[in-house]
């Protein structure tokens, strides 16, 4: 099935190309001939002809060639770079292309002018803001932007890897390494924002940045306000290539490098696990297990089948993987008609170790195949249609018992558990053990493979309607957006043994599992389907230092999840601009939408209007002449409600019954009657959340715009959040539904700079950006409760609770005149604890806010220069006033009676340890008491990283035109390389012991033709 499907997408490839090639021909079938005829006159006296070339010396198609101030004697130039027009002594020629920088050449009779055209990397003028473009001089919105340059210096398979550190009030949590499963998270201003690619909202994030234009991030109302029911949390735009005028443009880019983790915990040897495990068994007053011979055969590994010592980590996982990817892109055109192509491949391996033996790989790895081809085409003088292509292919393999399965049982289990093998060749177990055999899950347990396919059409067509009134244009887009996501199980089972002796002394076998066979299963896991419909109309006037921009969208979202009923999100939109001299600025935005298929009538609608106003000083008078140093210095303010909608609330507004439990009358000769129940109580009123959400900064741009920064203050409240009720009754035997109950209130700043120059050849830049968010429950439904230090209301959001510690006991007559727990054996070693009420009780009332929930602190420090050929960059990354708790099966120890131990586990507390000791007395199993969260387990989770580095060369001209290229570089570039932190042992965000975060080191070539 999936090899017919991958020939039809090869086969809609090769269709698309095709497609694109007949455009280039067509476009280079009009070469060199004037778009105007009758700009050849009398008026000019002298003909001069020439030749347009790009640095390497190939010609440039399609160049704009005019006089200045006479738009009607442009021509365009041949195949070979040719032109020729006629012009009058004193004439400035101007040549033009996209992609390159413009040039201005004086005419001065030469019969000859030959240009060399250079390429155009200087920033855009402009934002991609939702559905539009901005004008960054006229721009009100809280907008921050980064471009394909920056995108492509971070390693990352999700598109969300590339954006960390990188934009104020963005940031980025990783929780994985795992190929494909990078769990990496995005939070902006303290709340998950909506994505959206190419103007059509998206949940997939494994998109090529080579692919990509831009990510712009939208903060305030303002910027998200036509998106009205889905705005509150803020907005992601990516917006992806598209062809450009101008010759066509090969780009290939390759790299090839590899991975290892940043940290594994350090687990103890057999010996060590062994010794510490006895005091344990002592501190309980149980009788120890292992007696000194076999302390002795663990550390001299002299009986390795009744006493084996195996580092599961050296045994199982890599010590480094490795990591490729391709691209090739395709752009180019004419005035009428631009392309852009695009195919990119990925293949990033796991940490598993494989073996030959094994048809099939057994490894976590990821494979994906990334194609888009955005094409557009101008059907008449006042007609443009636009067709947008993308399809991806995803291939994820693991162990047949799974990657997170097998990883935890690699952390969890002890290095005296079992033998990998027996005497006879068999796998060991133990009764402990009894089928978690590590060796045989992950080289003998099967595999899995999940299969992964997506495929949008976009297609838009433009009308200029100048001929009703000029500035006038319409525009229709709809989009087709089809996932599926599917798995197949091709597991094994497992037979382990137990080896003993029996009275003699010879091996005696016990069979764990039940030999079968292989497990063949394909399930659907999801299948989404996406149809959307929009139409435009846009309309700009000028009237003399008067200017107006408006938008009027409608659109329809159809979305259908799963085995979910579809719902429909329609409604329409506007935005309507205003501005004296690009002085005084004015921007309203507002949109009308919601979704019948969620609420009840009446209440799924709503009205979520923006408004933007600025001030532009520099345009000043008092500001224009006397701060010449000063080039831009905008102030601007915004304030709007905005909606958010969850789809997940599934008719919650409709009362249902359900089957009930059965129920006899009398002596049950009868039989059993079945009743009729009452489901969760209804919620007829139940609505989508809102947030009011203000908004000011300032933008400024100095010192020959080589300095320029952004600060900004937001304060915005959420409200009608969902909630379950506090105060519930269980009189009625019902349950609740959620209510729209809750507030909060999330507050900040966040500040950006940018600083480029030069010293002679060597050109530099350094940009940091920091950026704070403070939350605060303003109203929460919770029950009331005992203790005012107990409430959840004031404090903020997701505040964790619990005990406050206050060190170690250290002898019996202090935890006599101690508070404790009532009921719990507590001896010296274990954690003692502050009582909050005076009751001389350590209990769920002495629980107390504790640790910090969200960074106070967000930043990065991008920096980087070049000196001729070579380039350097460097991306540093961190959070401050962060705080995590380090518990469970990662960090304490014997958890399961049997669990594993760590190297930090050997600074417990014994007598003689007592100063110094960082962890309590070690126990098997639960610690009902050591175990409660407290401040003991919070640790300063702060952090820098130093998130990529990338070292250049691009070689000289003259070498790569020999092999008709135009542009060559060279390139090594490292992610993750190394991490300040406090953590001892632990990667700070990945400090759980999940799959690991990876450090990667990679070299590539990117070549231009």
């Amino acid at each position: 099935m999936s090899k017919i499907l991958l020939k039809r997408i090869l086969q809609k490839i090769s269709i698309t190309l095709l497609w694109c090639f007949f455009l280039q021909l067509n476009a280079s079938a009009e070469n060199g001939i004037p778009v105007d005829a009758l700009s050849y006159g009398a008026s000019y006296a002298d003909e001069v002809t020439g030749k347009v070339t790009e640095l390497s010396g190939k010609p440039l198609l399609d160049v704009i060639v005019q006089i200045k101030g006479r738009p009607n004697s442009l021509v365009l130039t041949d195949v070979d770079g040719k032109f020729m027009l006629k012009a009058d002594r004193g004439d400035v020629l101007i040549f033009k292309v996209n992609g390159f920088k413009t040039q201005e050449i004086a005419f001065n009779g030469q019969k000859e002018i030959n240009v060399t055209l250079l390429e155009d990397d200087s920033p855009s003028d402009t934002f991609n803001v939702l559905y539009t473009k901005q004008k960054k001089a006229t721009n009100l919105e809280s907008v921050s932007e980064i471009r394909t340059n920056d995108l492509t210096k971070t390693i990352s398979s999700p598109i969300y890897g590339t954006l960390t550190g990188r934009l104020a009030g963005l940031s980025t949590y990783q929780s994985s390494g795992e190929p494909g499963n990078d769990g990496l998270n995005l939070t902006l201003r303290g709340m998950s924002p909506l994505v959206i690619l190419d103007g059509i909202p998206q949940t997939f994030t494994s998109i090529n940045p080579e692919q990509v234009e831009s990510v712009t991030v939208l903060k305030d109302a303002l910027a998200t306000a036509m998106m009205g029911i889905r705005a509150s949390n803020g907005l992601v735009l990516i917006t992806t290539k598209k062809g450009q005028e101008g010759p066509q443009r090969i780009g290939f880019k390759a790299m090839y490098g590899f991975s290892r983790p940043t940290q594994l915990p350090k687990t103890l040897d057999a010996y060590n696990y062994a010794l510490l495990y006895n005091e344990a068994l002592t501190n309980d007053g149980r009788p120890a297990v292992y007696s000194q011979a076999d302390l002795d055969a663990y550390r001299d590994g002299s009986d390795p089948f009744y006493h084996p010592n195996v580092n599961w980590q050296n045994e199982i996982l890599r010590k480094e993987t490795p990591y490729s990817r391709y691209n090739v892109d395709i752009s180019g055109g004419k005035q009428t008609a631009k392309y852009y192509v695009s195919l990119d491949y990925l293949d990033q391996q796991g940490i598993f170790k494989e073996s030959d033996a094994n048809a099939n790989s057994t490894n976590s790895s990821y494979k994906r195949y990334v194609f888009r081809s955005n094409v557009s085409l101008d059907l008449s003088k006042y007609i443009t249609t636009s067709l947008n292509l993308f399809g991806r292919l995803q291939t994820g393999n693991e162990p047949g018992v799974s990657t997170n399965t097998l990883y935890n049982n690699i952390i969890n289990t002890p290095a005296n558990a079992y033998p990998i093998f027996n005497a006879n060749g068999s796998l060991g177990a133990s009764q402990d053990f009894q089928q978690n055999n590590i060796y045989g899950q992950n080289f003998m347990s099967g595999y899995q493979v999940g299969y992964t396919r997506d495929f949008r059409v976009d297609l838009a067509v433009k009308a200029d309607l100048q001929k009703i009134t000029p500035g006038l244009w319409f525009k229709a887009l709809s989009a087709i957006n089809t996932y599926l996501d599917q798995t197949t199980i091709r597991s094994k089972a497992l037979v382990a043994f137990l080896q003993s002796k029996d009275g003699a002394g010879n091996p005696v076998y016990t069979q764990y599992g039940t030999p079968a066979d292989q497990t063949n299963i394909l399930s659907t896991n999801t299948q989404n389907r996406v149809f959307y419909l929009q139409g435009e109309f846009g309309y700009s006037k000028n009237v003399g230092a008067h200017n107006f921009d408006a938008l009027l969208i409608a659109n329809n979202d159809y979305r259908m999840g799963g085995a979910d009923l579809a719902y429909n999100i329609r409604g329409i939109s506007g935005r309507l601009a205003y501005n004296y001299k690009e002085k005084y600025l004015v921007q309203l935005a507002a949109a009308y939408n919601g979704t019948s298929e969620r609420y009840a009538k009446g209440y799924g609608y709503g009205f979520f209007p923006a408004l933007g106003l600025g001030w532009n000083l520099k345009k000043e008078d008092f500001l224009a002449d006397k701060a010449k140093w000063l080039n831009d210095f905008k102030l601007r303010t915004s304030f709007g409600r905005m909606g958010n909608f969850n789809p997940n609330n599934y008719y919650t507004y409709n009362q249902y019954y359900t089957t009930g439990t059965g129920y006899n009358f009398g002596t049950n000769t009868g039989g059993t009657v079945v009743g009729i129940e009452q489901g969760a109580l209804a919620n007829p009123h139940l609505t989508f959340e809102q947030a009011n959400k203000f908004n000011v900064g300032f933008d400024a741009a100095m010192f020959n715009n080589k300095l320029s920064l952004t600060a900004e203050y937001f304060n915005n409240k959420y409200f009608d959040l969902l909630q379950l009720i506090g105060n519930s009754t269980q009189i009625t035997g019902a349950t609740y539904t959620v209510r729209n109950l809750g507030e909060r209130n999330y507050s900040g700043f966040e500040f950006q700079l940018n600083y480029r120059d030069n010293v002679g050849d060597f050109n530099y830049f350094i940009a940091p950006n920091f950026s704070t968010v403070r939350t605060r429950v303003v109203f929460a439904d919770e029950p009331v409760r005992q203790f005012a230090y107990q409430q959840f209301t004031g404090l903020p959001v997701g505040q964790p609770f619990g005990l406050v510690a206050n060190g170690l006991f250290q002898t019996q007559a202090e935890i006599n005149a101690s508070a404790k727990p009532a009921n719990l054996p507590i001896v010296p070693g274990d954690i003692k604890y502050i009582d909050q009420n005076g009751d001389n009780i350590i209990d769920e009332n002495d629980y107390v806010a504790i640790g910090r929930t969200t960074p106070a602190l967000n930043f990065g420090l991008n920096l980087g220069g070049s000196y001729k050929g070579f380039d350097f960059s460097a991306l540093l990354q961190g959070v401050a006033n962060n705080d995590v708790f380090l518990t469970g099966n990662s960090y304490w120890a014997f958890q399961g009676a049997r669990g594993q131990a760590y190297e930090h586990n050997l600074d417990r507390w014994t007598p003689a340890t007592a100063a110094t000791a960082t962890y309590p007395r070690v126990s098997v199993g639960t610690n009902v008491n050591n175990q409660y969260g407290s401040t003991y387990w919070l640790r300063n989770g702060d952090f820098l990283r130093l998130k990529s580095v990338e070292l250049g060369y691009t070689f000289p001209i003259s070498w790569v035109k020999k092999v008709k290229a135009t542009n060559a570089r060279l390139f090594v570039n490292g992610t993750n390389l190394f991490t300040i932190t406090g953590l001892k042992d632990q990667d700070p965000e990945n400090y759980f012991n999940a799959y690991p975060i990876q450090k990667m080191l990679v070299a590539g070539i990117s070549v231009k033709f």
